[in-house]
């Protein structure tokens, strides 16, 4: 069961209900990835930098602190730590001496969180690597994530990576690895996960505390199937409202030679709304993955066939870019989008 929160305890990735990465020691479809850490250990050459790459929400950061959790408890031995233990709880909490995590979180008294880790935060956090390590244990700093970094933070991240101390060791996640700098990339083991498939993410949901609602088994098939092998993904795609709009955007793009325009304006005032932008995402990411499998579907085509396609979705993702950064009415996005594929459906068929 996931410990009790203050409501001013927020920290990016948070699921309501459930426990944080750090809380937990459930880690599946990552044993490969797990042995590397094992492997390297047993044979004296743990790099001082680990790059742990994959997709949001497949498990990233509970396989960072797994591994610290064994380095802090057992430095030589790197066996498995129980939940009990001392040095569990001490993670747990982010109050074991030897351990740091960069990550936004909202700092007390402030209404939202950060939108960047900031330089200040990471100086102060490095500072752990420039004392003695308690009973010569292990350092470790847990970066989650490194696209939170900005410029700033970012270097000053790397001035460390270049001439780490003895016994340091940095776990840094990464969504997309490719964004970061290079330099950081060259200083690290690249280390990446795949996603998890959809029996696996199944299994993480199946096994969340009893506070989390028990989802039936239709429901959570689906929301496995459209996770992408993310567990974050599919425990907002267990969400009824936002599932309905998924829902209803997959039957009006499959409908799109000919537009339900009542529909259609429908779903663009549910968009709309202020606090709409985790459903504009889920219509979103819904239109480029039933995009993408028919782009894939109709592959070996003549690809003008498939260009006025392609066009529309890059308009489309171009249009809600522009939304979410000038703050823009999004129903105008919506209601184009549809109106440019009913426009790319019908040149599609004449073409044919």
């Amino acid at each position: 069961m996931p410990p009790e929160r203050d409501p001013d305890d927020v920290e990016a990735g948070d699921l309501a209900g459930l426990p944080r990465p750090r809380e937990t020691d459930r880690l599946v479809g990552h044993a490969q990835a797990e042995a590397a850490f094992a492997t390297a250990h047993a044979a004296g050459r743990l790099h001082h930098a680990w790059l742990i790459a994959g997709p949001q929400g497949i498990g990233k950061a509970t396989l960072a602190y797994r591994v610290a959790r064994r380095l802090l408890a057992d430095p030589e031995g790197f066996s498995a730590v129980a939940p009990d233990h001392p040095v569990a709880r001490k993670v747990a909490a982010l109050s074991h001496p030897n351990l740091v995590a960069l990550r936004r979180h909202r700092a007390p008294g402030t209404k939202t969180l950060p939108t960047r880790i900031p330089v200040d935060a990471v100086r102060r956090a490095l500072d752990l690597f420039g004392s003695t390590a308690g009973n010569e244990g292990w350092r470790i700093c847990i970066v989650d994530s490194a696209e939170d970094l900005n410029a700033n933070s970012a270097n000053a991240l790397l001035k460390m990576l270049e001439e780490p101390p003895p016994r340091a060791l940095f776990l840094i996640l990464a969504h997309a690895p490719g964004r970061l700098l290079p330099t950081i990339r060259s200083r690290c083991r690249m280390l990446s996960l795949r996603p998890l498939a959809e029996a696996e993410v199944a299994e993480v949901v199946s096994g969340f505390p009893q506070s989390f609602a028990r989802p039936d088994a239709e429901a959570l098939a689906r929301a496995a199937a459209l996770a992408e092998g993310s567990v974050a993904r599919a425990v907002a795609m267990l969400d009824p409202v936002r599932a309905g709009i998924v829902a209803e955007t997959e039957t009006l793009l499959a409908r799109r030679a000919h537009p339900d325009w009542t529909r259609v304006l429908a779903l663009a005032e549910r968009l709309a709304g202020r606090d709409a932008e985790p459903l504009f995402e889920a219509a979103q990411e819904t239109v480029q993955r039933v995009v993408s499998a028919e782009l894939q579907a109709r592959r070996h085509e003549p690809p003008a066939r498939l260009a006025a396609l392609v066009e529309v979705c890059d308009k489309f993702a171009r249009a809600a870019r522009e939304a979410a950064i000038y703050n823009l009415d999004r129903r105008p996005v919506v209601l184009a989008l549809f109106a440019d594929l009913a426009g790319a459906t019908s040149a599609g068929t004449a073409r044919t």
